[in-house]
């Protein structure tokens, strides 16, 4: 099982050091795009590859900061999870101040 040490040591040894944060950014926005484009297409296998490129990519993101994704995942939906919401009609919503 890939974890996000492993990802980003191969993403190391494949694309060299990451010389400016804010390009792995931008190419997770492409990739998210991708994302966006796999989505109106209903291409299910496109769906997941997208996505998984996108969280390799904020994994490398993370790590340029020495902060763990799942770890900043867990904390932030225990925020969450102690906020009030306001659900919209399309599966999301926004918290209530």
């Amino acid at each position: 099982m890939e974890t996000q040490t492993t990802i980003c040591d191969w993403a190391e040894k494949t694309f060299g050091p990451v010389k400016d944060p804010g390009d792995l950014l931008k190419r997770a926005l492409l990739e998210t795009t991708e994302l966006s484009e796999s989505i109106e297409e209903h291409n299910i296998q496109e769906i997941g590859k997208e996505t998984a490129d996108v969280v390799i990519l904020l994994y490398r993101l993370l790590d340029q900061y020495g902060l763990d994704l799942n770890k900043a995942i867990n904390e932030k939906i225990a925020i969450n999870r102690a906020r009030k919401w306001e659900a919209k009609d399309d599966g999301t919503g926004s918290h209530v101040k």
